[in-house]
């Protein structure tokens, strides 16, 4: 009897411990570094840019129709811990015969990491070491970073795939703890007739986006967003970018309380992927263009984090 009971304790233990280990470890350096773009390189996905992509991208424009995928920039927008101020800065009556008259302004805010906005490679980190090992202590400076600045992407335009997971299940906003799997983004392809190649910008439409200015709260508060194992699944196909409409492109915060943001350091750290985060992509859904040439440039902001960005899909 008592032999039985240490066994049933032992199993129970095992169950126990399984049921609660971290979800998701970061790779080891070795296993990461160098990335696929050579050692020391700084551009990761912005690498698959070029007339290559281009010209994919152009074969793709039919209609001429344009739709842009930025959100407006003010101090109303969801902006959590960061700032967004504008001051208006009339200058003098020009004294001449015309009088001219001018305006300009003054912006205080993270204009790397407000808005819709492109993540760099300088923004995450897994412990001291950044995409590609370059590490944290050694690039980092007061003005900047030394390495990895987001005014290494460039232009970048390429395929758009737009996969509408609220579409999928038949709603306008996934739940706020729906964690977008693999069968997820395998079926929403499927639905769109699609199938995603290197170099691809893949967005994600979870419908959060619709909250954006109706309900700020809400917005910066718990979301749907992509799981572990879909950010994994989407890293091996290859893309130039992963973007979302919510704040964070994956499930925030995420499932396993161990674990913080790891789809950041999976695209970003890992692999070396561009995150855009925060896109607005009612029209987009609204007219169902599910594939379309996708069009940003980010700010050359020398050694920044990342960039505000007005990224468009033209078909």
């Amino acid at each position: 009897m008592k032999r039985v009971t240490i066994i049933t304790l032992l199993i129970l233990a095992s169950t126990l411990s399984k049921a609660n280990a971290q979800s998701w470890q970061p790779p080891a350096e070795a296993d990461r570094c160098p990335s696929q773009w050579g050692a020391g390189d700084e551009r990761g996905s912005a690498n698959h840019m070029g007339t290559a992509s281009v010209l994919r991208a152009a074969r793709l424009i039919r209609q001429g129709e344009v739709v842009e995928l930025g959100n407006e920039l003010h101090s109303g927008i969801p902006l959590g811990s960061r700032h967004f101020d504008m001051f208006v800065k009339p200058t003098a009556m020009n004294p001449a015969s015309n009088r001219r008259g001018s305006n300009e302004e003054l912006v205080v805010t993270e204009l790397g990491q407000v808005g819709t906005q492109l993540d760099g490679f300088a923004h995450q980190s897994i412990g001291d070491t950044f995409y590609n090992c370059f590490r944290v202590s050694e690039v980092q400076t007061r003005d900047g970073f030394t390495r990895l600045g987001i005014e290494n992407v460039g232009m970048l335009m390429t395929r758009g795939v737009l996969l509408d997971i609220a579409g999928l299940k038949g709603v306008e906003i996934l739940d706020e703890d729906y964690a977008i799997t693999i069968q997820d983004l395998e079926q929403a392809l499927e639905q769109a007739d699609l199938t995603l190649e290197p170099g691809d910008a893949v967005i994600v439409n979870t419908g959060w986006g619709r909250l954006w200015e109706r309900d700020v709260e809400r917005f910066l508060g718990p979301a749907p967003g992509l799981s572990v194992a879909a950010a994994e699944w989407l890293a091996a196909h290859d893309p130039m970018i992963v973007g979302a409409d919510n704040q964070p492109v994956e499930i925030q915060p995420n499932p396993d309380p161990a674990v913080s943001l790891p789809v950041h350091q999976i695209m970003l750290a890992v692999n070396g992927i561009h995150i855009l985060e925060r896109l607005r992509l009612e029209e987009l859904v609204a007219r169902e263009v599910y594939e379309f040439a996708f069009v940003m440039q980010p700010l050359r902001i020398r050694g920044a984090t990342g960039s505000t960005v007005a990224p468009a899909a033209i078909y």
